[in-house]
């Protein structure tokens, strides 16, 4: 994106969110038409609305899904309410699923239908997965019937697998043909799809035989068969695979585009990278959310009574396990009592181990998502961890050491303030390993609330580390 478009799509931007934020008026009398306005304020709002109206037909469909879900949700189902049907659904296709709730809510089942109807075959069977039964009824019954049996395979596989991102935008050609002739074709078809790099070679049966790049058309004589130039060992995958696995393969093998099969070979569809870019955006958005213990649709401008119903369970778990680290503090009251600092310096020690166990955590979890980590390295991995960890504990303990010296002028008390970061640091490491492990060896997402997990494990262990090691030294 160039520099100055970048700068006008900021400036249509603001003026876009400054007309509907600034003017709740302007969001009523779209939210409800029928609201009786004086004459100075009918001129107003009709003069706010072609100016809303002008600039949002200025832009993107993906650049209008952005600004409407930086976007409270009255406003948003304002702003919504001017953009006409038949624009709908490509804006649908690009917004997050977060505001998918409060962008259909106030649509008819005729004006979903409608909004639906001009999209790809692959878009349809995507947003599909969203609507009603009946309304997903009413949109297979106005396919021709190749179209809805396409739509059904798709409809029916899991969301996290190949289906999710394939598409059938594919230019296929027979092995016995020549590369002029395959030119004049591509010529008569006048357009290809975004993320083509290649043509797929069937037979009668549309069974794959290869695939034949681009590239090649142009750079081999146009006399030259297909069969001859065409690549007879494509990278493919198939419908039931899983979607992370695709991305790792455009990734590994430098892909912009790759065939889709089913379990006999046959050519259903293709996978381009667009879509994968798409996929592997929306990972990182969902894996971050995970860690924090938030829901994936949860929409930063939800209602209160929504977020809390989202959010209620890992808080509820969060009391607990903190309510079980004040349980810890007082086995040590005594402890305290004897010498105050003590209460000072937990906090240090719990801290700097839960850092190190995000730290840890977050290597892990995206090692697995990788599938990086298999039986054979696992040992070697753990006490890679176990030895970061000890390194810096001993470095970092051997600071607040020196500096608990420095303020108590107790060489125990810096004595065990060092051994504790050292073993709350050996903790953390071996805790960020094994929550991911064992989350994945319970078949649940190891992204989800871990780092909730590991700053509760952190928090009690520093404390009851520290606290013990206190008792065991300092007060005999």
């Amino acid at each position: 994106m160039s520099e100055v478009y970048s700068q006008l799509l900021a400036q249509r931007r603001q003026k876009i969110l400054e007309l509907v934020l600034n003017n709740p008026l302007l969001v009523d009398s779209l939210l409800e038409p029928e609201k009786k306005l004086n004459d100075s304020q009918v001129e107003q709002v009709a003069q706010q609305k072609q100016l809303l109206v002008d600039t949002i037909l200025l832009l993107h469909a993906a650049d209008i899904a952005d600004i409407l879900e930086s976007m409270p949700e009255e406003a948003r189902q304002a702003v919504w309410q001017i953009i006409p049907v038949e624009n709908r659904g490509r804006i649908l296709v690009e917004a997050s699923e977060t505001v998918w709730e409060s962008l259909i809510e106030c649509m008819s089942d005729k004006q979903t239908l409608q909004a639906i109807a001009p999209l790809d075959l692959d878009d349809q069977a995507w947003l599909s997965r969203f609507l009603s039964r009946d309304l997903t009824g009413k949109l297979l019954t106005g396919l021709e019937p190749k179209q809805r049996a396409r739509i059904l395979q798709l409809i029916g596989k899991d969301r996290g697998g190949v289906a999710q991102v394939m598409d059938f935008n594919i230019i296929t050609v027979r092995p016995n043909v020549t590369l002029g002739v395959v030119q004049r074709y591509l010529r008569h078809l006048k357009k290809i799809h975004n993320g083509t790099d290649k043509i797929f070679i069937i037979d009668h049966q549309n069974q794959l035989l290869g695939e034949l790049l681009l590239t090649d058309i142009l750079l081999h004589t146009p006399a030259a068969q297909v069969l001859d130039v065409m690549n007879p060992h494509p990278v493919t995958f198939q419908l039931d695979e899983q979607a992370e696995n695709a991305a790792s393969a455009f990734e590994r093998y430098n892909l912009i585009s790759a065939a889709v099969t089913d379990g006999e070979g046959k050519l259903i569809g293709r996978i381009a990278i667009e879509d994968i870019i798409d996929l592997v955006n929306q990972e990182n958005e969902n894996n971050i959310r995970k860690m924090g213990g938030i829901r994936e649709e949860e929409d930063v401008f939800a209602p209160v009574a929504k977020s809390v119903r989202n959010r209620w369970a890992w808080l509820a778990l969060n009391l607990c396990t903190a309510f079980v680290a004040s349980r810890v503090i007082g086995l040590f009251e005594n402890t305290i009592a004897h010498l105050v600092a003590l209460a000072t310096l937990m906090p240090i020690v719990a801290g700097i181990g839960g850092n190190t166990g995000n730290q840890t955590i977050t290597m892990i979890v995206r090692a697995l998502a990788l599938h990086q980590i298999e039986p054979s390295n696992f040992s070697f991995l753990f006490l890679r961890e176990i030895g970061v960890a000890l390194i810096n504990g001993i470095l970092w303990g051997g600071v607040m050491g020196g500096i608990t010296y420095l303020m108590y002028h107790n060489l125990a008390l810096s004595g065990v303030m060092m051994l504790a970061m050292v073993l709350n640091l050996l903790l953390a490491a071996f805790m960020g390993v094994m929550i991911p492990l064992i989350m994945t060896k319970l078949k649940r997402d190891p992204a989800i609330g871990s780092s909730v997990l590991i700053t509760a494990t952190t928090d009690t262990g520093g404390f009851f580390i520290f606290l013990g090691l206190a008792t065991l030294f300092l007060l005999h």
